[in-house]
């Protein structure tokens, strides 16, 4: 599976440009991906704050994971501007019935595709060597386009989950 998006990122953006996150439920199909991928653009070209344009940008990658992305650099980000992000992946949501707001779904690189697994399932996961110390995870966690670039798709023992699962020596 090839990882490599960090040349689609707009380079005209400051490194603590704010991130937002959404990993989808499921993979979209190529049709629902060109759609959402024109709703994203459509909504960063009209996306306001207090009446001034936010310079905003919006990635949909590896057909699953929607990141919006302001430059507060250019314009302060609103409480108002926010708001109409979170009701655009609210919107997103109903449209194609997925799920964008679940942060104890995890995403992983198992067997060169993303595979989702319950936090709860974290340490069976980790007992039967689905995910070991080294296996990439999407840490959806990251606010700021340098923590995208540095830290979104990490091993797992570079991320928060290693503090909450333990590898027997020979998965690590």
């Amino acid at each position: 599976m090839n990882l490599d998006y960090l040349y689609l990122l707009d380079g005209n953006f400051h490194p603590d440009s704010r991130v937002w996150v959404y990993q989808s439920s499921r993979l979209f199909s190529l049709g629902e991906a060109l759609e959402i991928e024109a709703n994203l653009n459509s909504f960063t070209e009209k996306w306001l704050s207090h009446g001034a344009p936010v310079k905003g940008a919006a990635y949909l990658f590896f057909g699953q994971f929607i990141v919006l992305m302001a430059d507060e650099q250019a314009t302060g980000v609103s409480g108002c501007s926010t708001d109409s992000s979170v009701r655009l992946i609210k919107d997103l949501e109903q449209q194609y019935r997925v799920n964008l707001f679940d942060r104890t779904s995890l995403a992983f690189v198992v067997k060169d595709k993303i595979q989702l697994l319950p936090l709860s399932q974290l340490q069976y996961a980790a007992d039967n060597g689905f995910i070991a110390a080294n296996t990439l995870y999407f840490n959806n966690l990251v606010q700021t386009k340098k923590e995208l670039e540095e830290q979104w798709i990490i091993p797992v023992k570079d991320s928060w989950l290693a503090k909450r699962v333990s590898f027997t020596p020979e998965l690590l």
